[in-house]
């Protein structure tokens, strides 16, 4: 009996940790989209806009539902974007992406 329980849980706890890894990495593809849709004009792909900041830099901009990253754009294209639903909506992908391929991540996003 103890067995199939220690079994049953470890069971358990590999499938949280691979749940998790899978949902990561789905905000991490969520965030590259949005980049490309709506920074990629001003910033370039997500080879070049990620790098423009520390993993601790975009979590800082990010920080405060997105006071910094929203302060940033004041006054320019990237303004509207920034002040919508639509931000809100992706603020979690989009911060996951960039701190994800930031400056000193070491990682490169594969594609745009």
């Amino acid at each position: 009996m103890k067995k199939s329980t220690s079994i049953i849980l470890s069971s358990l706890v590999v499938l949280g940790a691979l749940s998790t890894a899978a949902n990561a990495d789905g905000s991490v593809k969520k965030g590259q989209r949005a980049y490309l849709k709506n920074c990629k004009k001003c910033h370039g792909n997500g080879t070049k806009g990620a790098v423009l900041k520390s993993q601790a830099g975009w979590n800082a901009l990010f920080a405060d539902d997105g006071a910094g990253i929203k302060a940033v754009h004041k006054g320019t294209k990237g303004e509207k974007f920034f002040g919508s639903k639509k931000f809100k909506k992706y603020a979690p992908h989009l911060r996951a992406f960039l701190h994800m391929y930031g400056s000193d991540s070491g990682n490169v996003p594969s594609c745009g």
